[in-house]
């Protein structure tokens, strides 16, 4: 984390106390499966309790609920987590109290789609959205993605499409000039997930098959994804120009909303091409 000010580190560590200790008082023994000692003068777990769950010693342990300067590891954050019952979001909120950063969800199995964002892929056609997941994958597409962008049901990764589709490399006007920026967000987004085999995978397997990939991955440069114009040559429209603009979903930070707006002159043309797309 960045650094910060003595006040906002005290405020940080009165804030962690106040949060372990209500997180241990709507617990009982019986939650954790620890059997039930007799009557408390408090409700909740007791510290000794939290320790001995989290594998940690009690003298540590306090002195972490109490706000001291004591080194904190995320192995450590993750054990009392387990034994608080901590969920995603509160075990988010315990690194950052600590003075962590947060590790970068997405390592889980992987969730539907909701309807609701399936809704909004839907009601944003005959305009392109996708929904991606961190590492690129593709999570669900609208009708406006598979007419403008060529995109079909054997697409799954944003990347491996950009490199390997070739009505979509056809398509897009630029290609050769946005292939390395391309390159290099993906870069800067596998950097936050160092040893992630699924990135190590996928960049092993493109690599195989693209020698344009491959070459640009050796250059090790890293870039960020910005709001960027986005021109396709449509075989039936003509040249279409779109603005991006990517978009986090709320409960699932490691998916992203790509919306792609039409400049004008490209809005009238949209409902044509997806009505005569043969698909």
């Amino acid at each position: 984390m960045t650094s910060e000010t003595p006040e906002a580190r005290r405020h940080r560590r009165e804030q962690l106390r106040d949060f372990l200790r209500a997180c241990r008082a709507r617990l009982t023994p019986g939650d954790v499966g620890m059997a039930d000692a007799g009557r408390r003068r408090t409700p909740g777990l007791r510290r000794e309790e939290v320790a001995v769950l989290a594998g940690v010693g009690v003298s540590w342990y306090t002195w972490l609920e109490q706000g001291r300067d004591i080194n904190v590891s995320a192995e450590v954050l993750d054990a009392i987590g387990r034994a608080l019952r901590l969920t995603e979001p509160e075990r988010a909120h315990l690194y950052l109290l600590a003075g962590l950063n947060p590790p970068r969800p997405g390592g889980g199995p992987r969730a539907e789609v909701t309807p609701e964002l399936r809704r909004l892929l839907d009601a944003w056609a005959p305009r392109p959205a996708i929904l991606r997941d961190s590492r690129w994958n593709l999570l669900a597409i609208n009708e406006g993605t598979r007419a403008v962008f060529g995109y079909d049901d054997t697409d799954h990764n944003c990347l491996v499409s950009f490199f390997t589709n070739a009505r979509y490399r056809g398509m897009h006007v630029q290609w050769d000039a946005v292939a390395p920026a391309v390159v290099a967000a993906f870069r800067a987004d596998a950097g936050h997930a160092p040893g992630d085999p699924e990135f190590d995978r996928l960049v092993a397997d493109l690599g195989a098959v693209s020698p344009e990939f491959a070459e640009l991955w050796a250059r090790h440069e890293v870039g960020a994804a910005v709001q960027a114009v986005k021109a396709v040559r449509h075989p039936a429209a003509g040249d279409l120009f779109f603005e991006m603009t990517t978009l986090t979903v709320a409960d699932r930070p490691d998916w992203h909303l790509e919306l792609y707006n039409p400049r004008p002159g490209t809005e009238e043309r949209l409902s044509k091409v997806v009505v005569s797309d043969p698909g």
